[in-house]
Order: structure tokens, then C-alpha cells, then sequence
């Protein structure tokens, strides 16, 4: 396992096969009834396939099919379908026991390339130092939430005093770790698990969702010690919500974007 990894990701002695003891620290939900977060889920698969398969993940969606829970371990079997000269097509399905938790597709791979350009640009905001923290709307405890630093930079997020709702559906956080654990390809896949964060403040309202799915595009990582989330809600309808996030680092550039869609569920 490397130290760096917010997860304890274990290898085992086929290669092909992880395992990802749960603990509170990586799961989410009432103290009481706590299920791995899909983020984590997603993340851990992409560490199992970059270090299958000894490439970076070009993209990778989930699509989260059970609940985990801990103390359980979700057993995360890779495949390689397909690997080619510059990149591989694989996948990931994690499961407990019998039980499938979540199935990740990906693509991984680099090639040498002089072109390094974004059109997306990140949106204005304050530092994060200038920017108000916010707790989860549960309150404390040892879960996911109390490992991970958000502070709301246009918007409402968490609890009622971390700003204000923004009318255009738009909410920028700043996220980072309280461990200082670098910014690599699996937080960014934990963090692009915040879309649905963003529904109570677009809908305005004490609202939330959970996670069906969730695809993320890395373009370009770099050093940086926060990640600006601009997330959009493009609509919800029938009990169901979509939205998408650009993830930046500090210095305006593009690392990823990510999109999903969501089960609204209103408090």
C-alpha cells in the first residue's frame, strides 16, 4: 500500500487482485448506518489499475451498484481487455463476497505530445484562506467528512452558515486534506464524488443526493494543496438530478472535469 493513498488499498498475491478493508474513516451516512463512500470506491479502483496495469488513468467512470459497509472488505478484481503500445482498456469490479458493490471502466495511458492547452478557465474566487469553512450538514464524527477540508467560495454548502445560495446553480468549494495527503488521481476521484453537495444550494432547499454513477477526465495533475471544485447542477426531474465539476488546482490549471447523476433525496 502506498502511504500517500487515502485508503488502505492492499495488494494480495495475484496481481490482478486488491483488497479495501472499510473502516469509518473512508465511509459516510448516519453514525449508525455507515456505507463506504462511492468516491472512495472509484478511487480505489483506479489505483488497482494504474498499478496493474504501470500507466496513468486517462478517464474512468463507476457506476455504483450496492452499498459497502464496514468493518467488511470489498475484493477489487482487474481486467485488461485490451493493451496496446500507448494505452490500455481495463476494468474494475469491486464486490463483497457475492455481492457487486460498484463495476469501474477505464482507459490508461500517456504519449509524448507537445500540445498542453485548456479553454476551460477557472472561475474567479478567494483564496481559500478567505473563504468560510464548512462543516457537513450531519455535524462531526471519525467518517470521511471530518478527513477532508471544505471551504465555500460562491455558494451554500453544509451547514447553514457556510454561505449563501447561489440563484445560477453554480457552488465553487476549495477542498484539500486535513492529513496532508498529496493531490494525486484518487483524491481527485473522491473529490469529483462532491456533485451532489451541490443540489441544496441550487434547488435552494435541504437537499442532497446519492451517487448512480460518476465518470472523471484527467487532463493534466499538478503539484498543488487545493483542489477548486467549480460544480454546476444542469437540471434535476423526476426524483433525479445531473451535474458536472471542473477540478483546478491553485494556479488556474485544468487537472480533471468530472460528471453524474444522482438520486434527489430532499430533507
Amino acid at each position: 500500500m502506498s502511504p500517500s493513498l487515502f485508503f488502505n488499498l492492499q495488494a494480495t498475491h495475484n496481481p490482478h487482485r486488491w483488497l479495501l478493508p472499510l473502516s469509518p474513516t473512508v465511509c459516510v451516512g448516519p453514525p449508525d448506518n455507515l456505507f463506504m463512500f462511492g468516491g472512495v470506491g472509484m478511487a480505489a479502483a483506479i489505483a488497482a489499475l494504474e498499478r496493474t496495469c504501470g500507466r496513468p488513468a486517462i478517464w474512468a467512470t463507476a457506476q455504483y451498484l450496492s452499498y459497502a459497509r464496514p468493518p467488511s472488505i470489498v475484493d477489487l478484481d482487474v481486467w485488461v481487455p485490451a493493451s496496446g503500445k500507448y494505452n490500455s482498456q481495463a476494468r474494475v469490479i469491486g464486490h463483497v463476497g457475492d455481492k457487486e458493490i460498484f463495476t469501474v471502466n477505464a482507459a490508461l495511458g500517456a504519449r509524448e505530445s507537445e500540445h498542453s492547452t485548456q479553454w476551460v478557465q477557472a472561475p474567479s474566487a478567494p483564496a481559500p484562506e478567505d473563504c468560510v469553512e464548512a462543516d457537513h450538514w450531519r455535524g462531526g464524527g471519525d467518517d470521511l467528512h471530518s478527513r477532508i477540508e471544505v471551504r465555500v467560495a460562491k455558494g451554500r454548502y453544509g451547514g447553514a452558515t457556510a454561505g449563501t445560495p447561489a440563484d445560477d446553480g453554480r457552488l465553487l468549494l476549495w477542498i484539500r486534506s486535513r492529513e496532508g495527503l498529496p493531490i494525486d488521481s484518487t483524491f481527485l476521484a473522491i473529490v469529483a464524488d462532491f456533485v451532489p453537495g451541490a443540489l441544496g444550494n441550487a434547488l435552494q432547499m435541504n437537499a442532497g443526493g446519492n451517487s448512480l454513477d460518476n465518470t472523471i477526465r484527467y487532463r493534466r495533475i499538478v503539484p498543488t494543496d487545493w483542489v477548486l471544485c467549480d460544480i454546476a447542477i444542469d437540471g434535476v426531474h423526476g426524483g433525479f438530478g445531473h451535474g458536472s465539476m471542473a477540478l483546478f488546482a491553485q494556479d488556474g490549471q485544468l487537472m480533471a472535469t468530472a460528471s453524474q447523476s444522482m438520486i434527489l433525496r430532499v430533507f
